[in-house]
């Protein structure tokens, strides 16, 4: 078991023993606790009702939080001739082919999200060995695998972010920073879960959302009381 620091310790024991907390209260905790030197990231994890085992099942989706993320968003975008001049009029940090393509195999990956032309999937094939296991893959379900790379892109740099479950049937998403006002981050996750509710699948039975837990980077999780959500 990793050992926990002093300050770490110190976080926990301000939550004086709560187990489950309104949602609303858990972000003033959260806010209350934190001790890092750094502006921390805000995570929201959440343990949902589903056989993650099947294809049916997968839960997955995309959200432009209504006070956005706290980041600039990178976006790489496989495309060529009028294509990738709208890709580059929207705002994309990179566009390119096989000289983007080139760049990957030799270990570049400074960019947060990837998206092509469905013409270019083939080409981009040859990296998807790569892009794959980093989730920087283009992804035709969730919109960035397209023709219409004005839309996509324009969304990615307002803060659109995807979400999709792992294999233990959790799905892991950053809602903001610590440096947003109490209100914000409210806001935010509660927008997260209201996009996740409605991606439940029709073949999950019972309940979906079964645990919450919001987290700071550096800090202890607090368990939010999924009956007041």
């Amino acid at each position: 078991m990793a050992k926990r620091g002093k300050k770490y310790k110190k976080a926990l024991e301000a939550l004086g023993g709560k187990k489950l907390v309104p949602l609303r209260e858990s972000v003033a905790l959260l806010k209350s606790v934190a001790h890092a030197r750094f502006d921390e990231s805000v995570s929201v994890d959440v343990n949902l009702g589903i056989d993650a085992s099947k294809g049916d099942q997968v839960v997955r989706g995309g959200i432009i939080l209504p006070k956005g993320t706290g980041r600039k968003a990178r976006v790489l975008v496989f495309a060529k001739g009028e294509y990738a001049d709208k890709a580059t009029a929207a705002g994309a940090d990179f566009v390119g082919a096989e000289d983007l393509v080139k760049k990957i195999e030799d270990g570049w990956f400074d960019f947060e999200y990837a998206v092509a032309t469905p013409d270019l999937m083939g080409l981009v094939g040859k990296v998807a060995k790569i892009l794959g296991p980093l989730g920087l893959l283009p992804n035709k379900k969730l919109g960035t695998v397209t023709f219409d790379v004005t839309d996509v892109v324009k969304d990615l740099k307002k803060g659109l972010t995807f979400f999709r479950n792992d294999k233990q049937g959790l799905v892991h998403f950053m809602c903001g920073k610590l440096s947003f006002s109490e209100q914000d981050l409210h806001e935010n996750v509660e927008a997260f879960l209201k996009a996740l509710a409605a991606a439940k699948p029709q073949t999950s039975k019972g309940k979906f959302i079964k645990k919450v837990v919001i987290t700071p980077t550096m800090g202890p999780g607090i368990q939010v009381d999924v009956g007041t959500l």
